[in-house]
Formats: C-alpha cells, structure tokens, sequence
C-alpha cells in the first residue's frame, strides 16, 4: 500500500481514537501500512470479489464497456497492464481478446489467485512505483477505479504513459461528482470523487491526450443520490459494501448498462455516477 494511503487511513483512525494519535506518528505509518494490508487480505474478501467480478452486474458492465473502449481506441495485439488486478477475471477476458497481459496488486492473494487461474505475468507491485516493464512495451492500461486511491494521480499515469508505445492507450475509470463523497468513499479509501475538468487535468499532466471521457452508470444515480442523502443523515453503514440483488434483476440492470453503452457511442450521456475516460499517447 502506498504511503500516502497509509498515511491517510491512519488520519481517519486518529480522528475516531483521539488516544491512538502517538501510533500514528510518521515512525509508526509503516507499522499501520501492514496492518491495513492484512485486513484487506482477508481471504474470504477474496472469495466474495471472485463471485462479483464474474458475475455481479456492476463488474461485468464495467468490464464490457472496457472491452468495448479497447477494440476501438487501442486492439490487440500487444501487451496490456492491469493495475488492480482484484480476482483477475478482467485479465482472463482481455487476454482473449488476444492482449498478453501482465497484472499489478498490491495484494499476494490476489497475484496467487490469479495465476491459478492461468495468468503467470502477475506480480505485487506498488502502481506509485516505477513499472517493471520496459518504455514504449505496451499496447493499452486498464486503471479501473484505481486513480481515485492515490494521492499523486499523475505520478501514476506518468509511469502508464512512460510504458506504452506511441498510440498506446490508458482506459480508466473513477467515481463522479464530489458532491456525492460520503461515508462510503471514505471507508473505501478514497482521496476524492472526479469532475470531467479535473479527470482531464491528471491526464494532461502525464502527458496524455483525452480521445474520449464520458459518464458511465447513470440509471442507479436516482437510487444512489437517495442512499447516500439517508446515510449522512442516519449513518449506519460499518463498511462499504454491494447491495445485494436478485438474479432477475442483476438480469436487468445489466440490461439496462448495454443499453446505455449504445448511448454512449452515439450521443454520450450528461451524468453518472463515474466517469470512463480513454487517455492516448
């Protein structure tokens, strides 16, 4: 985990354990850092995100539109790089689309996990770091709700734009709108929510060109802004979490995200509740 992450989760402990303030000095970030990484290993965290990213309607959209981004913006064949690798079902699915990938995590459960699923180039590594990777070896980058965790965003997509070859591509996606930062965006860690002007900003100053950006996910928006409104009326939540939905409706709402993405190459759409972004070198 990066120390700026580090560094933040400890400011969020301080603030609920005013005692705690002499662990969090900057000798003990470090101690903290490991400790945090041991809670977000906890294997059965691993096994739920398997059974989401295969099949909870949220991943599979995502990953569909990705799909979708890279056929146009960035095809195979070439070498792509995942940062944030999770249970490592985007890897399978992009490297049938005939990409040799390689993945990052910062999580050794993840990286074993993944190559007992037959993805060997995967490998713990700190995205804020330089890339193992040699300059100009990449076709595309996939960043899906990473850039949101880092304190320096552009440093990151430095490393991407040092690794991909001319043409090359960065697709990312963040959370929208920091109106909506809550609760939620804080027990996910997340240093901010996006507007398109500074989605744009982190971009340019890496480097990039901006080919296309565009909102994503915008039919659950009315049910999130409600949810989120309530939550920080009547907080409750302990930890973040997916709401659980009925096979027929993760049926629909996937449904419904293809239909959005038909919009999304004709017209686009004016909100959601995150932000696509397709960053060209």
């Amino acid at each position: 985990m990066p120390k700026s992450i580090a560094s933040f989760l400890c400011a969020r402990f301080q603030q609920r354990h005013p005692l705690a303030q002499r662990m969090c000095s900057a000798e003990s970030v470090a101690h903290f850092e490991i400790i945090t990484q041991a809670e977000f290993m906890d294997p059965s965290h691993l096994r739920e995100l398997v059974e989401l990213e295969d099949s909870y309607w949220w991943h599979v959209a995502k990953r569909q539109l990705v799909m979708q981004l890279l056929q146009k913006h960035c095809p195979p064949p070439g070498r792509l790089v995942e940062g944030g690798i999770g249970s490592g079902r985007n890897l399978v699915e992009f490297n049938k689309l005939g990409f040799d990938v390689t993945g990052f995590d910062l999580m050794p459960e993840s990286v074993e996990h993944v190559r007992q699923r037959g993805i060997e180039d995967v490998r713990v590594h700190d995205l804020g770091q330089p890339w193992p990777v040699d300059r100009q070896s990449l076709r595309a980058v996939v960043l899906l709700d990473v850039l949101e965790h880092v304190e320096d965003p552009a440093h990151v997509l430095r490393h991407a734009w040092e690794a991909l070859e001319p043409g090359g591509a960065v697709i990312a996606t963040v959370p929208a709108h920091p109106w909506l930062y809550s609760r939620w965006d804080e027990q996910l860690g997340h240093f901010r929510r996006y507007t398109p002007s500074e989605f744009r900003k982190h971009a340019n100053e890496a480097g990039f060109r901006v080919s296309w950006m565009n909102f994503w996910n915008s039919f659950t928006m009315p049910a999130a802004v409600a949810v989120r409104g309530w939550e920080k009326l009547f907080p409750k939540r302990t930890q973040p979490d997916f709401p659980k939905v009925s096979a027929f409706t993760n049926r629909a709402l996937l449904t419904a995200a293809a239909a959005e993405r038909w919009c999304l190459t004709k017209v686009g759409i004016p909100t959601g509740l995150s932000l696509a972004g397709v960053f060209q070198k």
